[in-house]
């Protein structure tokens, strides 16, 4: 599981071979969560509001990297790092 972040003790993975929809995957000390690409919405798991609060901005910057990464991770496991939250 590429770790594709990490910023403020957060960190976000992408796997290989993922189901839909597209998504990624937040760890938080002992919290975890996978967030839809698209909506920002949890799918599963639970990260504390703030985190998530920092998470979802993050990835609203990110938005097209992060989809780049999620279909070149599918079609030729490729991916690039994403720069962390500022």
């Amino acid at each position: 599981m590429p770790e594709i972040s990490r910023f403020l003790g957060i960190k976000i993975y992408m796997y290989f071979n993922e189901h839909v929809p597209p998504h990624f995957h937040v760890e938080y000390n002992n919290h975890k969560a996978s967030i839809d690409i698209n909506s920002l919405g949890v799918i599963d798991g639970k990260v504390p509001s703030k985190v998530l609060g920092l998470v979802v901005e993050w990835a609203e910057d990110n938005h097209n990297e992060l989809l780049a990464n999620w279909f070149s991770m599918q079609t030729t496991g490729e991916y690039k790092k994403i720069k962390p939250l500022v």
